[in-house]
């Protein structure tokens, strides 16, 4: 990782936080175990990946981080709810998540549903309501309508059903990616076109090189998720290591073998990189990104 993403990640990482928990209901408010279990699983963990996609596009459109922390707060709640659902025992039934308890494990199954549920409708209210987000009320709508779609069955949820009607069967490289740019690459892509969406007048050219970009990534970020899957541990990972192997889950290490994947990810993140072409160093947080998301180790 640069020593300039480093630092700005470290920057997005306590930025981030301080709005999660600022929105985030008291944990000593009614229903309390419910609002105690969405603490837990939002707060003190996680890379922050998708947040820090919004900041760093907003950095390079040159817009201020405070007027995206409504955003980037909503995008991460919509992640930490599917964390939850995809943890529990009727999908993959993992115990150990960002290094701790998965809720399910530390609080209750049913309250690990309902915690999911109340992260996913928090993630609108804060998109429709939040006083921070300065961008017009339609820029507003087309945030809602993005988000909504990226989590919806033909964008995360719908590439979750793919992947568990998948257990067990052969795919192809075009239906592994299908299944990963809707699972994963949805969300990533709305991390960025949160940031474009709140641009006034954003040149449509601009608005779809960084669309083209965060497809790339959306991708390689899957493919290292699976290497690391094969060659890394639970303890670096801080979730259970070859849980998807275990499942007998295709993956692009299963498909291309391990080198073949490593292949595709940095094929991907070149890819990434001629869509930042057209940007000078304002856009080089981003390219330290792409690279970071193929190298990272956890």
């Amino acid at each position: 990782m640069s020593n300039a993403l480093k630092e700005y990640l470290g920057f997005c990482q306590s930025r981030i936080e301080k709005a999660l928990e600022a929105r985030l209901p008291n944990e000593n408010v009614l229903p309390k175990k419910l609002h105690q279990a969405m603490r837990y699983s939002v707060l003190d963990g996680g890379k922050r990946t998708r947040p820090l996609l919004t900041y760093c596009t907003g950095k390079t459109l040159g817009i201020a981080p405070e007027s995206l922390d409504g955003p980037a707060c909503a995008v991460e709640f919509i992640h930490v709810y599917s964390l939850i659902h995809d943890d529990l025992p009727a999908m993959d039934n993992d115990d150990l998540r960002r290094g701790k308890a998965t809720c399910h494990v530390a609080f209750d199954e049913a309250t690990a549903i309902l915690t999911g549920d109340a992260l996913q409708a928090l993630a609108f209210e804060i998109l429709a309501n939040d006083p921070s987000i300065t961008a017009s009320a339609e820029s507003r709508m087309k945030m809602i309508t993005a988000l909504a779609k990226a989590g919806g069955s033909q964008g995360m949820v719908g590439g979750q059903a793919i992947d568990l009607d998948s257990v067990g069967t052969q795919l192809t490289l075009p239906e592994l990616e299908n299944m990963h740019i809707h699972k994963t690459g949805a969300l990533i892509r709305t991390s960025v076109n949160m940031a474009t969406l709140a641009k006034a007048d954003l040149d449509p050219v601009i608005a779809t090189k960084l669309d083209n970009y965060a497809k790339c990534i959306g991708l390689s970020f899957q493919v290292q998720d699976d290497i690391l899957d094969e060659e890394s541990d639970t303890a670096t990972l801080g979730k259970t290591q070859g849980k998807d192997k275990d499942n007998n889950k295709p993956t692009y290490p299963a498909l291309l073998g391990l080198s073949g994947a490593k292949q595709k990810a940095l094929e991907l993140h070149e890819k990434a990189m001629d869509n930042l072409s057209i940007f000078g160093t304002e856009a080089d947080l981003l390219r330290d990104l792409s690279l970071y998301i193929i190298q990272r180790d956890h």
